[in-house]
């Protein structure tokens, strides 16, 4: 295991590090007014209108306050001006910059507070992945179940292969907001089918029983959950149906039914755990892209979640929360590649002896 783990550990952190550090870089140096300077400028002191002085001197504290008076990174270009032209240095800073106090709390675990109130990042995230991962791992079990009984009755009933790949192709096709918004007319118009609420998610009262809470909450999450099955489920069933019915082509599979072992069994026993190989990749991505699909539709069906939390901080250039947001989707794809390379060396050893 520790043969299998650091190695991939060691390629996987840089490549997180890389990344987070371009986004901070990039969202810091791409906008001079977040959110919180910019309304200084309407503002009043003692019932007056603030003077420009007093304006500058309350940007200038913000700005202080939060970190944002610092050079961005460890060195910046400084313009210096010759008698032949302008020529440009490079300066050192240090590690009194913006980029070495972010990455030093980083490391510590602290994601730092958010422009608009000051809360934790780390909090405002967590309460955003407790409405956002219900959807997601429920959505994930529903394609991986949904997937695999549609693959094997597609094995076993090979005359509906035609017409359900061909349905499977035609939803494939359609971006996830038009199903939300096929979905939002058919099952939640009053003027069709008003079976499930259109938008929001309950909150049930706090005396009442889990169960009670449960199925309050699995009633509004009927329609995104649905929404991202449909999306998410033709990739799978077409790469396994088709991975399936090359390995039942195979000569292992023709001599299994030439002892005569019933078919079903050669499906299951023999031809499906290879035909699952190719789709490990895909399975194992499924939950961050699940995650990234989340922010359509929570913004579509008005869920509290990552979705709202992006949104909301990209709007208001709170750059620690959209950070933070980011990262855990960052983090979680590039995890999810490391739990694919283990399944697939999980289900054929061979692979890692050939690595």
């Amino acid at each position: 295991m520790r043969r299998f783990l650091f190695p991939r550990l060691a390629r996987t952190l840089p490549a997180a590090w890389g990344i987070l550090s371009v986004i901070f870089l990039l969202s810091r140096a791409l906008s001079s007014a977040p959110e919180g300077l910019t309304n200084i400028q309407g503002a009043s002191i003692g019932g007056h209108a603030a003077t420009p002085d007093q304006i500058r001197a309350a940007e200038r504290l913000l700005r202080k306050r939060r970190g944002l008076d610092l050079p961005l990174f460890y060195i910046t270009p400084a313009a210096t001006a010759t008698k032949q032209a302008l020529a440009w240095r490079w300066h050192w800073h240090g590690t009194h910059n913006q980029y070495h106090t972010w990455l030093y709390s980083l490391l510590h675990g602290d994601l730092g507070r958010s422009f608009r109130d000051e809360q934790s990042v780390s909090m405002v995230v967590l309460r955003a992945l407790a409405s956002t991962l219900p959807l997601t791992c429920s959505a994930f079990v529903g394609i991986v179940i949904v997937s695999y009984w549609l693959t094997l009755l597609l094995a076993r009933h090979r005359w509906l292969r035609p017409a359900v790949l061909a349905g499977l192709t035609v939803l494939h096709a359609l971006p996830l907001f038009v199903v939300a918004f096929f979905l939002l007319l058919l099952l939640a118009n009053p003027d069709v089918l008003a079976l499930f609420p259109a938008y929001g998610l309950n909150r049930p009262e706090s005396d009442t029983s889990w169960g009670e809470q449960l199925i309050s909450s699995a009633y509004y999450l009927v329609l995104p959950l649905l929404s991202l099955v449909l999306v998410s489920l033709p990739s799978l069933v077409v790469q396994v149906d088709s991975a399936l019915q090359h390995e039942l082509k195979a000569n292992y599979s023709l001599t299994a039914r030439a002892k005569g072992l019933p078919e079903r069994l050669v499906i299951r026993r023999h031809a499906l755990r290879n035909a699952l190989l190719p789709a490990i990749s895909y399975v194992a991505d499924l939950l961050p892209a699940l995650v990234a699909g989340a922010i359509v539709v929570e913004l579509i069906f008005a869920m509290p979640g990552m979705g709202r939390l992006l949104a909301e901080a990209a709007a208001s250039r709170d750059f620690p929360v959209l950070l933070g947001a980011i990262s855990v989707i960052v983090l979680a794809r590039l995890l999810a590649q490391i739990v694919a390379d283990w399944l697939q060396v999980w289900a054929n050893p061979r692979i890692e002896a050939q690595a």
